[in-house]
């Protein structure tokens, strides 16, 4: 047997694995059907899977080019897990670091943020107090050499795997810092990273105890703790904020940790149901609460998901917490890892979730799928009503409805532009070379004078210009040629319009000076104050901070929950 067919023999056991993982143990009917002769469960997957073993070997005898096994093996795994769920999903044993590392916060490396631009790889954030922050390494540095190999065509992926490595190895580091001649070296011992799922904490606004949670892995519930404890011995504190926006979730204990921190000892906080009895459980707080009484408030949006919507649901169905923001993702599934041979890993979708009211947030079903393959959200029209503990009305089936609802502006065009080519970016670089230090992060402002300097330091030729409403105006003025409506007077009002709507960088930029400023303070302080400091700056001006600023003047609480 050849070495090709022996790596497909063990590939195909991969395959096997998932496939058998993705039906039930029970014997009934596969999925979708069996085929034409009635066979089912079993029978129908040796059927399938002897289908499979056949055709690869015919591709791989006949086929005109070689195949890879690995390659074809993992595309047709992910095929097939594709048509269950986005969630549930097939880990070969090279990608197991990343998984644990967002599931316990920790992994080997030198605690740094790259993003990857052009083809080459630039450091955006060291962590704070990590060796890579520690070492000198800052935002904006373009990596050129990892040890003694250059990094050129490597790619995101690549140097992000060379930085990492067991706590306690040493690297170096090269790399080439605008506004500075030459390269830098830096020397740097690898540690043990914990990510921190609460990056700030504080008290914001002169009443609001505010905490940002970013994730929910073995970390998160100690943290939480922490931040509450600090925030509830502070006299100025009228209010815990826990914000979840953008928060895709994690581990499901994690979240009814949390939860238990709010309510009494014992109260259920949600029930799991698959197909399988044996997985269905039900969910209560185990710990003594830090603090049932202290007003609360959640804030979430579109991002926030999973353990994300368990704490924010829970809270509202036990009428505990005010929820602000947008409404949630709506991910009311859990999933649990399987082991694989070779050390692979599938993590597979087993049960889904119920909050205390009994509803299930789940906003898209994904056995029910359109001819085309496609899945839609769950109309408002066909949700479900359920109740509070104390008797409000809340929705199933579409994620977390806030009770306080937060409209947010749209982004416009140039101001997408400004973020996404980096120049906010390229100019808080340019900003933290000519001034080593600034004051508090609390005190900084985006002065004219920054600004004058942001509007010098974009180039007008190389800014890329989304250019609306003189593309709409080309395209009005060929439909009024092709519909006979082109005369002198027309022609008049078009030159007219035209002059109108000519674009003038520095006019568009001083009319949205506010969502710039924003924009820029966060780069600037996030330079000197990592994560910290762009919290500060981004919730100067957050309008779901306005929104609980007036819960707490209006004293709005006890109303919004039903209580008075």
């Amino acid at each position: 047997m050849n070495k090709k067919i022996q790596r497909f023999g063990k590939a195909l056991t991969l395959v096997a694995a998932a496939m058998i993982a993705a039906v039930s143990t029970t014997g009934v009917q596969a999925r979708n059907g069996d085929g034409n002769d009635g066979s089912t469960g079993e029978m129908a997957i040796a059927r399938n899977l002897a289908v499979f073993n056949s055709l690869y070997k015919e591709l791989n005898t006949f086929y005109v080019d070689s195949i890879d096994a690995q390659k074809s093996i993992e595309t047709a795994i992910n095929a097939m897990l594709d048509d269950i769920d986005p969630y549930t999903e097939f880990i070969p044993a090279k990608q197991q670091d990343d998984f644990m590392a967002i599931s316990t916060g920790e992994y080997g490396g030198i605690g740094s943020i790259i993003m990857e631009r052009n083809g080459e790889v630039y450091i955006s954030e060291p962590y704070e107090g990590s060796p890579a922050a520690r070492a000198g390494l800052r935002a904006g540095d373009k990596i050129v050499m990892i040890d003694a190999d250059s990094v050129s065509g490597w790619g995101n992926k690549k140097v992000s795997e060379h930085l990492k490595g067991q706590p306690s190895t040493r690297l170096k580091v090269v790399v080439q810092r605008p506004y500075t001649e030459g390269t830098l070296s830096f020397d740097i011992v690898r540690e043990k990273i914990n990510i921190n799922p609460v990056p700030y904490y504080g008290v914001i606004r002169g009443c609001i105890g505010y905490i940002a949670l970013t994730t929910f892995n073995q970390k998160s519930a100690d943290a939480v703790r922490e931040a509450v404890l600090a925030l509830r011995e502070n006299p100025a504190v009228k209010i815990i904020a826990l914000d979840l926006r953008g928060n895709g979730g994690g581990l499901l204990e994690s979240a009814v940790q949390i939860v238990g921190m709010f309510v009494p000892k014992g109260t259920q906080v949600l029930q799991t149901r698959g197909r399988i009895k044996q997985q269905e459980k039900t969910y209560k707080t185990t710990q003594e609460p830090i603090d049932t009484k202290i007003p609360l408030a959640v804030m979430i949006d579109g991002g926030s998901a999973s353990a994300s919507e368990i704490v924010a649901g829970s809270l509202q169905d036990l009428d505990r917490a005010v929820i602000v923001g947008a409404r949630s993702f709506g991910k009311g599934l859990v999933q649990t890892t399987r082991t694989l041979p070779y050390e692979n890993l599938l993590k597979v979708t087993i049960s889904k979730y119920y909050i205390p009211s009994g509803r299930l947030i789940q906003a898209i079903d994904y056995s029910h799928r359109n001819p085309d393959g496609s899945v839609a959200r769950i109309p408002d029209s066909l949700t479900t009503v359920f109740h509070t503990a104390g008797g409000r009305e809340v929705r199933d089936g579409g994620g977390i409805t806030p009770d306080v609802k937060v409209e947010y502006a749209q982004i416009n065009r140039l101001i997408y532009n400004i973020v996404s080519d980096n120049w906010a970016f390229d100019f808080a670089t340019k900003f933290a070379a000519e001034h080593p230090v600034i004051g508090p992060a609390e005190e900084f402002v985006v002065t004219d004078s920054i600004f004058e300097q942001f509007k010098a330091f974009i180039d007008p030729s190389k800014f890329k210009y989304d250019k609306v409403c003189e593309e709409g105006l080309k395209n009005l003025r060929k439909v009024a040629e092709a519909e006979g409506y082109m005369n002198d007077s027309t022609r008049e009002q078009f030159a007219a319009l035209e002059k109108l709507l000519k674009h003038d960088l520095g006019h568009d930029l001083d009319q949205h000076r506010k969502d710039i400023a924003k924009i820029l303070a966060e780069e600037i302080l996030r330079r000197y104050y990592f994560q910290r400091g762009n919290a500060i700056a981004t919730l100067a001006t957050d309008e779901t901070v306005d929104a609980i600023v007036r819960i707490v003047e209006g004293d709005k609480l006890p109303e919004l929950l039903g209580k008075r």
